[in-house]
């Protein structure tokens, strides 16, 4: 079966190009909608392997969409597309859960190899999942990496898709170093500055979510990464 494509894009040149492009390139079968209310409505009617959205939208813009997508499925990998390059635009795209960030003007080609790399990428996380733990005790902490929830007794915590991958790694190295590079790497897939900035906005969300068991701690370890310390 093709993979399937949420496509909200307001400008409709663009959008039917892009469109034609991943349905005869691609082989995806691609739902096209013009604006974020009607991305929602498509998106809350069916299942998608990825969506690809437009930021500057009238009625719901993409950042907007992407936080109720997030609240549907916090698995569903999104793309942003956007003619704004700011560093801030970026950030905000990554915090709200975003996978993939392409400015525009950008070659159509490029957008497929994005798609592609995304959904493998994907593929291979959901593999190793498999074949390591997906739940933990963390103190008095309970972590199910699956449905991305801490429990603390009756006391339940959603937590957003980089927050669950970021804690699971720590987990899996629970009192060991897990350096800042293996992190980024294996969640980002880059280890740049400005992926890095953004895996300390998770890790701050982390402390707060852990904070109510003293024995329980996330340490920076000077030059080298994080520790997840459990007393």
């Amino acid at each position: 079966m093709n993979k399937k494509i949420l496509l909200v894009e307001d400008d409709p040149n663009l959008g039917m190009l892009l469109e034609d492009y991943l349905v005869l390139k691609g082989k995806f079968d691609v739902s096209l909608c013009v604006d974020g209310d009607e991305g929602l409505r498509a998106f809350t009617s069916d299942s998608y392997d990825i969506c690809i959205l437009d930021v500057m939208m009238p009625k719901k813009d993409g950042f907007s969409l992407a936080k109720d997508i997030r609240k549907i499925n916090p698995n569903t990998p999104i793309i942003f597309a956007t003619a704004k390059g700011m560093m801030e635009d970026k950030t905000e795209a990554y915090n709200l859960g975003g996978d993939d960030y392409i400015t525009k003007p950008f070659r159509i080609e490029e957008l497929l190899l994005r798609i592609n790399a995304l959904l493998k990428r994907v593929a291979q996380q959901d593999q190793s999942v498999e074949e390591k733990p997906t739940k933990f005790d963390i103190g008095n902490y309970h972590f199910d990496y699956h449905n991305q929830i801490i429990s603390l007794g009756d006391q339940q915590q959603k937590v957003s898709t980089k927050e669950a991958e970021l804690l699971r790694l720590l987990c899996l190295k629970m009192n060991d170093v897990l350096t800042r590079e293996e992190a980024l790497l294996q969640i980002w897939h880059d280890d740049n500055y400005f992926n890095g900035r953004s895996m300390d906005v998770f890790l701050s969300k982390l402390r707060k979510y852990l904070k109510e068991d003293p024995k329980v701690e996330i340490i920076n370890v000077h030059g080298r990464g994080y520790k997840l310390l459990v007393s």
